[in-house]
């Protein structure tokens, strides 16, 4: 078995000794087809008892062993330790969005309370709670990608939208919402979309795509957020900001052929909204401070009727 030397550098906090996150350097020889997480071992059998990380399966299953390799979440046990040592180093830390308690292990309750506020079991009526529920294939295959997620939080640590909000309910609690709202056996469709359109939810996504790029699992959180978001307005949800803002930019560009910017707002934060319409203002005042404000009169754009053109199409 061939071996090459490695540093790395793990983040290392005790809270009960130290105020702030320090880094510690490790040399090890990584063994030729050593994962992440067997460097983690070899490094606390070895070296440093002390240093402490969550593992279970090993087999990409469970998702405890997730933490962030030179700067974005991984699983642990599922990352060749070859890819990613670059110029002979590794920087290993906890996973973003959460309290660290102890070196690279988090606080995940409010990761997992998330969950909890979606309702992930199926919704059922009647005499059929005692009975089998079947499920077509092609009906299976519109929540299959949400029932591989294996919870280990590597989207949350990466969310931009978490990270400005710790109430946005989040990328992997969404992607479980829409496994539920699209099962076909689930009767509570219309009162999980209602709820998941309020405020922290569906639209509070800002489609940074992290999400999609970290999840081990191939889930991709942010098109089952998009899902989700269709089924809402397929459903006629349409009372919140995000509805009206889809609407608005919908609606600017098929009559005009360009988005309006300085009515997008106004519509999306309603019309009739006068406590919403005010709280712009601020915002309005800094943008022309700034000189940040999209102009009153547009330059004229090229072939605009064919952008009305494909819209009218799309509509019909």
């Amino acid at each position: 078995m061939s071996l090459s030397m490695a540093i790395f550098s793990i983040q290392r906090f005790n809270p009960e000794k130290d105020n702030v996150p320090c880094y510690k350097d490790y040399e090890l020889n990584v063994p030729e087809g050593a994962t992440v997480l067997d460097c983690l071992n070899l490094i606390k059998w070895t070296q440093d008892g002390t240093l402490t990380h969550r593992m279970s399966c090993r087999s990409a299953i469970c998702g405890s062993c997730a933490v962030r390799v030179n700067g974005h979440p991984k699983l642990a046990c599922k990352t060749q330790a070859a890819d990613e040592i670059i110029g002979g180093r590794m920087k290993i830390e906890p996973i973003g969005n959460a309290k660290v308690l102890k070196d690279l292990v988090v606080d995940l309750e409010l990761f997992y309370s998330k969950f909890q506020k979606v309702k992930p079991w199926l919704i059922t009526e009647g005499s059929e709670n005692n009975k089998e529920r079947r499920q077509s294939p092609q009906d299976f295959h519109r929540i299959d990608a949400a029932s591989t997620c294996i919870m280990c939080a590597c989207c949350v640590s990466d969310c931009n939208s978490w990270a400005a909000n710790e109430k946005f309910l989040g990328p992997a609690a969404l992607a479980k919402a829409q496994r539920f709202v699209d099962d076909s056996r689930d009767v509570g469709t219309l009162k999980r979309i209602k709820d998941l359109s309020e405020a922290n939810g569906i639209w509070d996504c800002t489609h940074c795509g992290e999400c999609v790029e970290r999840c081990p699992a191939e889930v991709k959180p942010m098109d089952r957020i998009i899902s989700l978001r269709t089924t809402s307005l397929k459903m006629g949800i349409w009372n919140n900001n995000g509805a009206r803002h889809v609407r608005g930019f919908v609606d600017s560009i098929y009559k005009s052929g360009r988005l309006n910017e300085n009515i997008l707002p106004v519509k999306s934060m309603g019309i009739f909204n006068i406590p919403g319409l005010l709280s712009l203002i601020p915002v309005g005042i800094r943008m022309f401070l700034k000189g940040k404000n999209p102009p009153l009169i547009h330059k004229h754009i090229d072939e605009m009727d064919d952008v009305r053109r494909i819209f009218k199409r799309f509509k019909k």
